[in-house]
């Protein structure tokens, strides 16, 4: 006997074909690295968007994807403040060092939600203002993923302004709500 999960408190009235029309999904954090490094925490400091039409908690720390299987996936990271000082120096930035899916309880799963998840794009060794993001990462939703919600953890890492240093902040807030390819194609 085959179970068939159903999402009506996650938004079943949702047209997918309309909600899922891009092939790849962009999730950016938004991240005010100086008021993260200041106050030691990226409460009020991080907000995290995607160009899901359907996805929910958008601008929040608590962004829930909305996504389907086989999709491709794209992490990045945005900092508030990218302008060359007067003075020549970037400011400090932030990058994420890892992505950990968990379980209902926190604790992290073993089993592989994304193929190939991993970084892509080079070390920031120059910054632009035409090119923002030289480093995020990506991966492809297994396309045989249960449909369901999964939770994750993005573990970010701050530059300081000793460039010695860094502080790491975990992020566990944002989720995917994940649906089956059929439903996401059906019009």
């Amino acid at each position: 006997m085959t179970t068939k999960h159903t999402h009506a408190s996650h938004g079943a009235d949702r047209n997918p074909a309309i909600m899922l029309a891009a092939t790849q999904l962009n999730i950016v954090t938004i991240i005010d690295v100086a008021g993260a490094v200041r106050t030691d925490t990226l409460e009020n400091n991080a907000a995290l968007l995607d160009n899901s039409g359907s996805s929910t908690g958008k601008g929040t720390s608590d962004l829930r994807t909305y996504c389907q299987q086989g999709q491709a996936l794209n992490w990045l990271v945005y900092c508030m403040d990218q302008q060359k000082r007067p003075d020549g120096t970037w400011p400090p930035f932030a990058r994420i060092s890892n992505i950990v899916f968990l379980h209902d309880d926190g604790t992290a799963r073993s089993n592989q939600l994304c193929i190939n998840l991993k970084v892509y794009g080079g070390p920031d060794a120059m910054r632009s203002p035409w090119t923002p993001v030289y480093y995020y990462w990506a991966g492809m939703l297994r396309p045989d993923l249960e449909p369901g919600i999964y939770k994750y953890r993005l573990i970010i890492e701050c530059s300081t302004e000793d460039p010695d240093k860094k502080k790491y902040f975990e992020l566990d807030g944002p989720s995917l709500e994940v649906v089956a390819m059929d439903q996401a194609n059906a019009a």
